[in-house]
């Protein structure tokens, strides 16, 4: 097999423009999180504005899953097709258009609409922003700075559970009810803005400009990151992987190995939101209230979710290059199982203790964000070859986000149909098979170039093992 550390040339990496870069790419992360948190605070005063039954709710809040699922159909094709920066241009410019059509909608029909155009931009984001990351990273810390675009995930999550809670706590219950949850959709502008401004100022993915045939420009950008000599090795490499990989989706899929790789792709995408984990950021102030939180109350406890998420996306960062990426979503798959079947049984008790709902609740997020959160992004950043990276990532990302739009859809309606209890125990059984998928099916790809993984696959069609 394939050496799998590249030893001959060293990596010398310039950390400081790295890193700025990765943050700025990141932000289409937070504005991913921002996005699809905002609904959380404002599901309750949409019920009563516009008289939603429990299927619109879902509908209002699975809609922006719909476009999403578009957003990544396109966002392999155009990332492929104007490249990684471009096509995020345009995401930022969507996740700007539709806040401002959330937040000025006078209909039901408007607002499904305008959540559909944000999901097309989170689509874009969700796909192309750790696609970026993973192709300008230095492999040994690869991981981590994919896992950054997580980080910015949950960060907007948090942003905007707290926005959401500042505005409720300010102002009274009626002008909450009228004007407060469309200053929730609206302060989604600011980061959309500044994210499209600092697009500006990053460079383009030199793995995407190899493909095109621009190799001085990769070179040089290359160069930035790492240095002149390992710039001309990283170059080489990459080179040689294009000719080994056709660029024809399709054609390439015809080989055993990639396909297996595509198909591993997939069901992690499937799996990562049958942890259950959109079903609480979706409906986090309904699930507290339900266990007897009162209405500030559950929305200062949906800012601790998203402190938590912050706090463990970063210690996911410093481990997972470590630990490596296959026992991490291994261990917190069986972990998020335990404490989705607890819940399960704290929702049947004839008296709801809020504070072990909240525990429990507390400790799933953790184990998702310790694991299937940002791990599965990273995993499926790096398992492809470079020819059909985007378009393979746009498959993955489609099945992962018609996945959490069935999740968004029918949780509040499992939830009014069979209870807590037998709903949460169905994402525990997943919770299990996940673990069990993971440990038997997937290799393990930490500090592993992204060329090195490319080979292995490309030797499993030749009957060897990864």
């Amino acid at each position: 097999m394939m050496q799998t550390e590249v030893t001959q040339v060293e990596y010398r990496p310039n950390l400081s423009y790295v890193v700025t870069v990765v943050v700025i790419a990141s932000l289409g992360g937070l504005l991913f999180g921002y996005d699809t948190g905002v609904i959380a605070g404002a599901n309750e005063f949409l019920k009563t504005e516009f008289h939603m039954s429990a299927a619109t709710t879902g509908l209002v809040s699975s809609s922006i899953d719909l476009g999403a699922m578009l957003g990544v159909l396109i966002a392999g094709f155009l990332g492929d097709a104007i490249g990684r920066k471009k096509a995020l241009s345009v995401a930022g410019i969507i996740f700007i258009a539709s806040s401002l059509i959330s937040a000025f909608t006078p209909s039901v029909g408007v607002l499904v609409l305008g959540r559909f155009i944000g999901g097309v931009g989170i689509g874009l984001a969700s796909l192309l922003s750790p696609l970026y990351i993973a192709e300008i990273a230095p492999p040994r810390i690869r991981g981590r700075l994919v896992g950054s675009n997580q980080l910015a995930i949950v960060s907007g999550i948090f942003i905007v559970y707290f926005v959401n809670a500042a505005i409720v706590s300010s102002h009274t219950a009626a002008w909450n009810q009228t004007t407060g949850w469309r200053w929730m959709f609206a302060m989604g502008v600011i980061p959309a803005v500044i994210f499209f401004a600092l697009l500006f100022f990053v460079p383009e993915s030199p793995r995407y400009l190899m493909k095109r045939g621009r190799e001085a420009q990769a070179l040089s950008i290359l160069e930035r990151v790492s240095g002149p000599e390992r710039a001309s090795f990283d170059a080489n490499e990459i080179r040689k992987s294009l000719e080994v990989v056709p660029d024809s989706l399709f054609q390439e899929l015809s080989r055993p190995g990639i396909r297996k790789a595509l198909g591993i792709g997939v069901v992690l995408a499937i799996f990562q939101q049958f942890t259950g984990t959109n079903a609480v950021g979706y409906y986090a102030p309904m699930i507290f209230k339900a266990a007897g939180a009162g209405t500030n109350a559950s929305f200062y406890d949906t800012v601790w979710i998203g402190a938590i998420k912050v706090i463990f996306v970063i210690v996911l960062m410093i481990i997972v290059d470590r630990v490596g990426r296959k026992r991490l979503l291994v261990w917190n798959g069986g972990l998020m199982a335990l404490f989705l079947v607890i819940l399960g049984i704290a929702f049947s008790l004839p008296h709801m203790i809020t504070w072990l709902v909240l525990a429990l609740v507390f400790a799933h997020t953790i184990a998702y964000e310790l694991s299937w959160g940002g791990g599965v992004w990273i995993v499926l950043s790096e398992i492809y070859p470079t020819a059909i990276r985007g378009r393979a990532m746009a498959i993955a990302s489609f099945a992962l986000w018609f996945a959490t739009y069935l999740v968004a859809q029918f949780f509040p309606i499992l939830l009014q149909a069979i209870g807590g209890t037998w709903t949460f125990w169905i994402f525990a059984v997943f919770c299990v098979a996940m673990a069990v998928f993971m440990q038997r099916a997937v290799p393990e790809t930490s500090k592993k170039t992204m060329e090195n993984i490319q080979s292995d696959w490309l030797q499993s069609e030749r009957g060897r093992t990864l």
